[in-house]
């Protein structure tokens, strides 16, 4: 799409710009035309974003920053604000995992899963809040999980980080309402998806990490945070296994247990033995220009009906009741012609 004619929407900012979601992030924002300000480590990722949004007729900065340091965080918004000008959204999307057994896990490696994936989102919102607060507008995006409600075998670093986001969302969600606020914050929980991470994080499984379940191409996630950035909505659930899961755990968290004590072992990884040696993204970021998808493209699914349910939700239930009024006017003009005769 040419949106060298298109007219400047604002500024978004995205943590974990450089690759995977945020990548996907980036082109999307830039297609509805955002300039982009890319927060991320892999200092080529930054420099292939920043290229394929300055392509897309967009403006772009980058700053490479790990999201665990707050203060690093802060200065990075305001050289995108003087680069760019005022910041409009704010894309909470960086994160970290460690696939391994909680018994072989390691303090410094929970602390670090945390410190990425929970309090760099707690940093940059803390980075969005100090200069939208003050204006009273923009809109702030936390990248959430089913994993957020449900945790699995396996990731229990990564789920404890999603976890504490949904508390924190609930905590900042009602303070801005009573402050009566305009900020709007939205958490959009995602499926498993067909990004980077699984060839990137740390992992001590015998075989190549993937995804478990249906999974879904990062672009779906982009969309409906590009939506969730422009409407005011609570919480946006993408793919249906988000739903599956999200409300099979408050109705029967027992059943969930089980079924992942059967599956969320071999669920997790594919029939390829993992090199025990190879490098990973945890404490430093692995050079090169990754991109967006990982190796499960042959896999995944590039729609999601239940994203697509919810972004028209509003037209659907204005043709559902059209049509009941059609209905019943039928019904009623019915009525009286048999009445008539």
């Amino acid at each position: 799409m040419d949106t060298n004619n298109m007219e400047r929407k604002g500024v978004v900012v995205i943590t974990g710009a450089s690759a995977g979601l945020g990548r996907a992030c980036a082109r999307e924002f830039a297609k509805n035309g955002y300039d982009v300000g890319l927060l991320a480590r892999g200092i080529d990722g930054l420099e292939g974003a920043k290229h394929e949004v300055l392509q897309m007729g967009r403006k772009a900065v980058y700053v490479q920053v790990d999201v665990a340091d707050a203060q690093a965080v802060d200065d990075a918004a305001t050289k995108i604000e003087e680069e760019l000008g005022e910041i409009d959204v704010w894309v909470n999307n960086a994160m970290n995992s460690v696939f391994s057994p909680i018994k072989e896990m390691q303090p410094d490696e929970y602390k670090r899963v945390t410190e990425v994936t929970y309090l760099g989102q707690v940093y940059g919102t803390l980075s969005a809040l100090k200069r939208m607060l003050p204006r009273d507008k923009g809109s702030i995006i936390l990248v959430g999980s089913a994993l957020a409600y449900r945790g699995i075998p396996l990731q229990s670093a990564y789920c404890g980080s999603k976890h504490a986001i949904q508390g924190f969302f609930d905590s900042l969600r009602s303070e801005l309402m009573h402050d009566k606020s305009k900020v709007k914050v939205t958490m959009v929980q995602l499926p498993a998806m067909n990004t980077t991470q699984f060839g990137f994080v740390k992992t001590r499984l015998p075989n190549k990490p993937k995804p478990m379940g249906k999974i879904y191409q990062p672009e779906v996630a982009a969309k409906a945070i590009v939506f969730a950035a422009e409407h005011d909505r609570r919480e946006i659930y993408v793919g249906y296994p988000t739903v599956q899961a999200i409300v099979g755990d408050k109705i029967a968290p027992e059943l969930g247990d089980y079924i992942l004590a059967k599956t969320g072992f071999e669920g997790q990884q594919t029939n390829i033995p993992e090199d025990p040696n190879r490098k990973n993204n945890l404490w430093e970021p692995i050079p090169g220009d990754h991109g967006a998808h990982g190796t499960f493209d042959a896999e995944a699914t590039d729609f999601s009906p239940e994203f697509w349910l919810s972004k028209n939700k509003n037209k659907i239930l204005t043709g559902i009741l059209g049509l009941g009024g059609v209905l019943l006017g039928t019904m009623a003009a019915k009525h009286f012609m048999d009445e008539g005769e």
